[in-house]
């Protein structure tokens, strides 16, 4: 099907007085569009929509008149503001009549370049630069978002009945997800019954039993060690908990309560947080989290803490130390799961990955996304359509690049380290694309990726599943709302005791990935479940589980077809063979020799901007599939792509890459080491503790893939 978008000659016979007018009402209509509320309606002229800017050729923020933000709208509609714009001011123009063809392939219709002054451009000799059409639809695993107008009755009355419909529908399905969760649990509960019933003890059977005891035994110590101190007012010499870090004082202790509360776990180490507000460039305000010793960096005001400008890599930058001439720390910023927080970085208490990065010498920088917790924007409120029209795109064009940016003003740095966890690998995956926003490569020194999620598991195969790729996106809509998805989930977050919500969101998680404890200290889960799940949108969700995205294609940067050539061209049949043996590891299949049809790198996802990758498979992981992402690095596909350092752990589920109880030696430990072996400023940088001997690393450094059964490093 073809588009024919005109813009059409206006005509020379009208006066210029009735053509201007005609300009000025269709102007008028087009920015009542996209507006914060109608013109009818609008107190403050200073809301109405004045500009669309293209933030990223496929990313277009409506600008107000007042200099405020509002999300990004269809492309042809924010084209459409601009050019009437353009035409009010400077003219009309001589004639822009344009054919877009809507079936072309999306590698051929990504033509539209980026500008800083917010123009949408096409290619030289294409025509005018300021008037070019942008593509009428993005990349068939991003369709268009859809729009949502400002607030009118109709709209009203069509988002209330969504919020009535999906209240009943999604509960009733979150209810069907907690008893099948309770259901499939009677066997265990049988097993273990039987097990104490027989005179022994079922959790003998885990891993790391014996450690639990000792940190069991350890806690209850540093507890009662803490109530004397707050008797005696004073902490005497002699009566240090055992392991006590002399350099780290905790200012909380005593009874554990489980809270959702990152700054009260990080007191308990001798740490602390503040918190920071981030915008981002599409108007939503987001928190960003740090973790310091408070012994060497004095907390920002309030004021110094608050959102500023959102235009991002602005070039400014400050710095808070109370010894100015101390070396600082190199910063490194860390982003969560899908429905996580990045309080599931600090739950283990010191062998929580942030705590720990933070005692090694490093500034530690917790991102989250937007919504999180608690919805913000600058202008929209909560019921507001708008405030939820947004998926992994989004999150990692405009939420990444803010969080950035916002960590390098604050430590004047040029580049941070990155760390991410399951869906936040993947909006960095998807943030770093040459068609995306690559640009933010060159702000990263290297991005390390935990269970890396680029590729589908089995899982997406299972029932519940499949339920909500078989319905239609309208049916998805009617039943899960287009507001935020499950609300109800924060509602018993905040009702339920913590003991019970952290027991009934382990067994409903465990139950809808397929992940077990075996692994983490069981004295902490109730803790770990504290910041899951957060608020997230409805669009989100259905990007990853809907008919037309991830689900479909299972992959984040190629469709199913693509997928299915490349695997014809490296002889493989299918999805990956599983491993004969019960760990449930992908194999990668010896690829064959012979002559491809085409240059691997031709259908590259990254070009010479991106950063040098680290990696943390997962080898038990049934989410996704990390094996074939380094199938993909090692076959040759993407020749930008420096693999510094990429390990497969065969016994790890999906979250023990963070909450194993051996995760310090087998990932932190190696995170410590690769930050500091690709830092770009190690001379002005304090050297981690426990990185005094590693080696710069260089881009000719060969990669290679590692099993923890075969090395302890994995390094290059």
């Amino acid at each position: 099907m073809t588009v024919t978008v005109v813009n059409k000659q206006r005509s020379g016979s009208q006066p210029d007085a009735t053509l201007a007018a005609h300009v000025a009402i269709e102007y008028a209509q087009q920015s009542e569009k996209l507006s914060y509320q109608r013109m009818q309606n609008i107190e403050n002229p200073q809301a109405a929509a004045a500009e669309a800017r293209f933030v990223t050729p496929q990313d277009p923020v409506i600008i107000t008149a007042g200099g405020n933000r509002l999300p990004g709208v269809p492309l042809e509609e924010a084209h459409k503001l601009n050019v009437l714009k353009e035409e009010l001011t400077e003219g009309p123009p001589e004639h822009v009549v344009q054919e877009v063809d809507s079936d072309a392939d999306s590698h051929d219709i990504l033509t539209v370049a980026s500008r800083t002054d917010g123009h949408a451009v096409q290619k030289p000799g294409d025509g005018s630069l300021q008037r070019s059409m942008p593509p009428t639809h993005t990349n068939p695993l991003f369709p268009p978002l859809p729009l949502y107008g400002p607030p009118s009755i109709f709209r009203d009355i069509q988002s209330m009945m969504f919020r009535i419909s999906s209240f009943f529908l999604s509960a009733a399905f979150l209810s069907v997800i907690v008893l099948g969760a309770l259901f499939t649990s009677i066997p265990l509960i049988c097993s273990n019954a039987w097990w104490r019933m027989t005179l022994r003890n079922p959790d003998a059977r885990r891993p790391f039993y014996e450690e639990e005891l000792k940190r069991k035994k350890l806690r209850e110590e540093q507890e009662r060690s803490w109530g004397k101190r707050k008797s005696r007012d004073v902490a005497p010499a002699d009566d240090k908990p055992p392991h006590a870090n002399e350099d780290f004082v905790p200012t909380e202790g005593g009874p554990d309560p489980v809270i959702c509360d990152m700054g009260y776990y990080a007191r308990r180490v001798g740490l602390d947080v503040e918190e920071l507000q981030v915008q981002t460039e599409d108007g939503f305000i987001i928190d960003l989290y740090h973790v310091y010793d408070p012994k060497e960096y004095t907390e920002l005001d309030g004021k110094e803490r608050a959102h500023r400008q959102p235009d991002i890599f602005t070039g400014e930058s400050r710095k808070r130390l109370k010894n100015p001439n101390q070396k600082r720390r190199f910063p490194v910023l860390l982003m969560p799961g899908l429905l996580q927080s990045v309080g599931a970085y600090c739950v283990n208490d010191d062998d929580s990955l942030a705590f720990y990065l933070c005692k090694s010498g490093y500034d530690v920088w917790l991102g989250s996304n937007r919504c999180g917790f608690k919805p913000k924007h600058t202008l929209l409120q909560y019921s507001d359509p708008r405030m939820w029209c947004w998926n992994i795109r989004q999150m990692g064009v405009f939420d990444l690049s803010a969080l950035v940016s916002r960590v390098l003003f604050e430590t004047e740095f040029e580049k941070i380290g990155l760390i991410c966890h399951s869906q936040g690998t993947t909006q960095t995956f998807v943030a770093l694309a040459k068609e995306q926003r690559p640009d933010l490569g060159e702000k990263i020194t290297v991005f390390c990726a935990l269970a890396p999620a680029a590729y589908a598991g089995p899982l997406i195969g299972k029932m519940y599943f499949k339920f909500m790729r078989v319905i239609s996106p309208a049916a998805f809509r009617l039943m899960f709302g287009i507001h935020a998805f499950i609300p109800i989930m924060m509602t018993m977050h905040s009702i339920l005791p913590a003991g019970i919500y952290g027991w009934l969101g382990y067994k409903v998680f465990s139950f809808l990935f397929d992940w077990t404890d075996t692994r983490w200290d069981r004295g902490l889960r109730n803790r770990m479940f504290q910041f899951a799940p957060v608020y997230v949108s409805a669009e989100s969700m259905r990007w990853w589980l809907g008919r037309e995205c991830f689900a479909k294609h299972k992959c984040i940067l190629q469709t199913r077809e693509q997928s299915r050539t490349e695997e014809r061209e490296d002889g493989v049949d299918g999805p990956l063979a599983t491993a004969p043996d019960d760990t449930k590891e992908p194999t990668i299949p010896e690829k064959p020799s012979g002559h491809h049809k085409r240059p691997k790198g031709s259908t590259a996802w990254y070009n010479e901007q991106v950063c040098p990758f680290a990696l943390w498979v997962a080898g038990r992981d049934l989410l996704v599939d990390g094996n074939k992402l380094l199938r993909r690095f090692e076959s040759g596909r993407e020749p930008h792509i420096k693999v510094v350092h990429s390990k497969v752990l065969p016994e790890y589920e999906h979250l023990d890459v963070i909450w194993a109880m051996d995760a310090v030696n087998q990932v932190s430990s190696e995170i410590r080491e690769i930050l500091w072996k690709t830092c770009n400023v190690r001379d002005k940088c304090r050297i981690p503790r426990g990185c005094e001997d590693v080696p710069v690393w260089t881009a000719k450094e060969a990669p290679s893939i590692t099993s923890d059964d075969q090395s302890s490093s994995g390094s290059a």
